[in-house]
This record gives C-alpha cells, sequence and structure tokens, in this order.
C-alpha cells in the first residue's frame, strides 16, 4: 500500500454537547484547529474518541464529519475494531465507503485470543477491505498482546503497513522494530514513550496530547525525523507534563 503514515497523527476526542448528542460544530472547530496546527494525519474514532459508547450513526457521522472538513489535506485514518471478526470486516468494508485513507484496528478485547486467533483476526479484516490497515497493541486496555512474531507474521499480508504500539514495553518495542520489515510503520501510542520509539526508529506518534498541542507534537515528531535529536529531546521534556497528565498506564497484562 502506498500510504505513506509518519510524524503525528492525532487520536481525535469525540465532543458532546450537553444533552449528549454529537456536536459536531466542536469537531468542526478540532479538525480545523488539527489543520492549522500542522499535524500529518488524524485518526477519528478510536478509543480516544469514545468509540466502545458511540452508537453506529454517531460512529459514522463521526468519520463524515472529519473526511468533509479534512478535505483531502491530510490522511483520515479511521477506528475500526472490535472483538467479533466478522462484524469488524463488515465495518472496515463500510468505513472504506466514506473516503478515509485507511483503518486503525485494536486487538480483539475480551475474549483474549491466541497468537494464531489474533493473525486469523487480522487477515480477514485486511481481506475485507483495500485500505491499508494499521494494527493497534494495547495490551492494558485489551488483554491481548500482539507479540513481535505474530506482529511480524501479520506484517507480511500487503495492505496491512503498520502499528500503533502501545505495550508500554520498550523492550517489546525493540523486538518489533527488530522484527517487521523495512517500511512497515511502527507508531508510539503513548505520547512519553514517543522520543524513546522514535529514537529506535519508530515512525511517529498518534497521540492524545496533540489534541491540545498539536503543534509542540507535530515538531517533536519532526525534529526526530530530521535527525535533530538533542532539539527533540529538550521538547520531549518540556511536554512531559502534558505526557503526565495523559498517561495511562499500559504495561501488557499477562495473558
Amino acid at each position: 500500500m502506498s500510504l505513506d503514515i509518519k510524524g503525528c497523527g492525532t487520536a481525535l476526542v469525540t465532543p458532546f454537547t450537553k444533552s449528549g448528542s454529537l456536536d459536531v460544530e466542536a469537531l468542526r472547530r478540532l479538525v480545523e484547529f488539527q489543520l492549522r496546527e500542522g499535524v500529518d494525519f488524524l485518526v477519528p474514532c478510536g478509543t480516544t474518541g469514545e468509540t466502545p459508547t458511540l452508537e453506529h450513526e454517531e460512529y459514522l457521522g463521526v468519520i463524515r464529519v472529519v473526511v468533509e472538513e479534512v478535505a483531502g489535506k491530510v490522511p483520515v485514518i479511521a477506528g475500526v475494531g472490535g472483538n467479533n471478526t466478522r462484524k469488524t470486516a463488515a465495518l472496515a468494508e463500510e468505513v472504506a465507503a466514506l473516503g478515509v485513507q485507511g483503518i486503525l484496528s485494536v486487538a480483539p478485547y475480551y475474549n483474549k485470543p491466541t497468537q494464531e486467533g489474533l493473525v486469523q483476526h487480522f487477515a480477514a479484516i485486511a481481506e475485507a477491505t483495500d485500505l491499508p490497515v494499521i494494527l493497534y497493541n494495547v495490551p492494558g486496555r485489551t488483554s491481548s498482546n500482539i507479540e513481535p512474531a505474530t506482529l511480524a507474521r501479520l506484517a507480511t499480508i500487503a495492505n496491512i503497513i503498520g502499528v500503533k504500539e502501545a505495550s508500554g514495553s520498550i523492550t517489546q518495542q525493540m523486538e518489533v522494530l527488530a522484527s517487521v520489515p523495512p517500511g512497515f510503520k511502527v507508531l508510539s501510542g503513548d505520547d512519553a514513550f514517543t522520543f524513546p520509539l522514535m529514537a529506535l526508529g519508530g515512525a511517529g506518534v498518534v497521540s492524545v496530547v496533540s489534541n491540545e498541542a498539536p503543534a509542540l507534537v507535530t515538531r517533536l515528531t519532526h525534529l526526530m525525523l530530521e535527525g535533530k535529536i538533542e532539539e527533540s529531546r529538550k521538547l520531549h521534556f518540556e511536554l512531559l507534563p502534558l505526557f503526565k497528565a495523559t498517561f495511562i498506564e499500559t504495561n501488557p497484562i499477562p495473558v
């Protein structure tokens, strides 16, 4: 697949009105802010976007609004995940028609599948769409860890192009980077791990902090991509209070 994802992607929050309905105008303002501040791609309907609690029409509505507001300026990677393989594959087909450039698919939660089960789950989703697929590993949330060897197998599927890695383990992240083929995108799923992961060869971050400080997180990733390590390191420490404020422990749960 030809989607070159790198730098800073914002895992967009989903704004609501006080009555509990989707706040479309606030969402448009958020997207416009992100574009103005220079982010590289946007990720609506991830976990940060309240996907598990969105009604189906709300979910589709968020993606439609983001795609419309972005108007092709940056890639839109929609969150498409679940623990029902057939349902998730069907959702991938549905989302493709909305004009997104790729999907982000989280490991099945609660079911605690085997590593072979993970391969079969993600292979089925990839087969259901021509869109590039980025996997999302967050075992602290799902109780399901995509191990580096499993990820290496999945990386051989043509339209599985990367992973959002939020295992909370720098050792696992190193093993992932050593296991996947050149060009496979390894993105940090925790803001605080962005600098060390990119120093090891990661491509960027799917960021929560960039909802609030998109220009700063984008600059951090661009400095790393340009090899300006010392400048990026200083900015990393300047952003540390924001990282700490939004960081949720994601260390792997034994499965």
